[in-house]
């Protein structure tokens, strides 16, 4: 449906059910219903709900069609507490994922998401791990003297089964010892990223001394970054990583999971196609000819619009908001807004938070590949959380195929 709100006889009408049904629909909490600007005794009603309805409708009707529609943005096909899409807004266990970026620190989301308590963070991510990183350092050097260069996502991937051999805790799937194992991977993964910096600090603050030692402020940008990327919903990485959960595996082999499918380009990977229209942008006279020039040749502007935000993708706003409320004077971030000024006259879309990872290292001025990188590393915390979920249910995510080849004797 295009239209975002029906009235109360297009709704009645769409699910071919009576006024007093839709009311009744209304008041158990199905469809989401609102005071009309049009009079007060007018209410409108969320198409999303209408939707939601007739698709069920539909399954109970054919349930073949369901299973297969559900693979591509369809229905929902599995329970989990971790995240809530709803109304333009994102929540992470019933908690605005806006207001958890501005007010707590990235340790602090992980607790909540992986145990429903932030108060044990601190003790939860105190962990020593020099050792595993000097190992790292030296597996590196080799490649490197292979005259091989990997990219920060690819250091991530070569990383991590060399920490998973030295970690044998990671065995341990029981729900109290997951967390410690998962903030253990987050810090492993954040000194990769980041290099070799002093004392034991956060997260974003280990990323803000490896990538721009000379800004403290960007630790606030980095902090909210990996927090709005903490989670969203069942997407490709987090299935991916549930599925390997669901084998029983360790949680350092979700992960693994996570990234493999994260790097795709119709996942986090199309960061690397915004960075390149970003670079053409930068160094043309008109931002506006070079999108032009784009759609001339029938490439999407990948990084604007979102299906599941038809009013913009609130993560991406706040990150911009940050950015320019920190760096307000930065070429950068004037050269950003004109970027999402342009796209907004000519494709009418607003940016979303792939677009801003990559404005956001372009910025702070951070390695390449870092926007991938920053994906991954808080989408970590999504992974850890479905990987808690599904060790928890304990059952092997097996689903059937429908064979459509040839068959024998024919």
């Amino acid at each position: 449906m295009a239209k975002r709100y029906l009235t109360a006889r297009e709704a009645a009408e769409t699910l071919n059910i009576s006024l007093s049904t839709l009311y009744a629909y209304v008041s158990r909490g199905l469809i989401r219903s609102e005071q009309s600007a049009e009079g007060r005794r007018q209410r409108r009603y969320y198409a999303e709900d209408i939707e939601k309805l007739l698709a069920r409708k539909e399954g109970r009707r054919n349930p073949e069609k369901l299973a297969k529609d559900a693979l591509h943005w369809g229905a929902p096909v599995m329970d989990s507490a971790i995240t809530l899409i709803d109304g333009g807004r994102v929540y992470y266990r019933g908690r605005d994922v806006m207001t958890l970026a501005r007010q707590h620190t990235v340790e602090e989301v992980a607790a909540f998401v992986w145990t429903g308590d932030m108060s044990g963070a601190d003790k939860l991510f105190d962990i020593e791990i020099h050792g595993v990183s000097q190992k790292y350092e030296t597996m590196l050097l080799h490649i490197e003297l292979d005259g091989a260069a990997l990219t920060p996502i690819q250091e991530l991937q070569t990383f991590l089964p060399v920490a998973a051999a030295d970690d044998m805790t990671a065995y341990d799937l029981r729900p109290a010892s997951i967390p410690i194992v998962g903030a253990r991977i987050m810090r492993l993964m954040a000194s990769v990223l980041a290099g070799d910096v002093p004392d034991n600090p956060s997260i974003a603050a280990m990323l803000q001394q490896g990538w721009y030692p000379d800004d403290p402020k960007a630790i606030t940008l980095l902090s909210a970054a990996l927090i709005v990327m903490a989670d969203h919903e069942l997407n490709a990485s987090s299935f991916a990583a549930r599925v390997v959960a669901s084998a029983g595996a360790t949680p350092y082999a979700a992960v693994l999971g996570g990234i493999a499918a994260v790097q795709g380009a119709k996942h986090g990977g199309v960061t690397e196609r915004i960075e390149a229209f970003l670079n053409e942008a930068h160094s043309a006279p008109r931002v506006h000819d070079v999108i032009a020039s784009w759609l001339r040749r029938g490439e999407p502007i990948s990084g604007f619009g979102h299906r599941l935000y038809p009013t913009g993708d609130p993560r991406a706003a706040l990150l911009i908001d940050l950015l320019n409320e920190h760096y307000a004077d930065s070429a950068e971030v004037a050269f950003m807004n004109s970027v999402y000024q342009a796209a907004q006259e000519l494709i009418g879309e607003t940016p979303n938070v792939d677009t801003a990872l990559v404005m956001l290292s372009r910025v702070l001025k951070l390695p390449a590949g870092s926007a991938l990188a920053l994906f991954a590393l808080g989408r970590t915390i999504g992974w850890i959380g479905h990987a808690i979920e599904q060790y928890a249910r304990d059952r092997l995510i097996r689903p059937r195929a429908r064979y459509v080849g040839e068959h024998p004797g024919a």
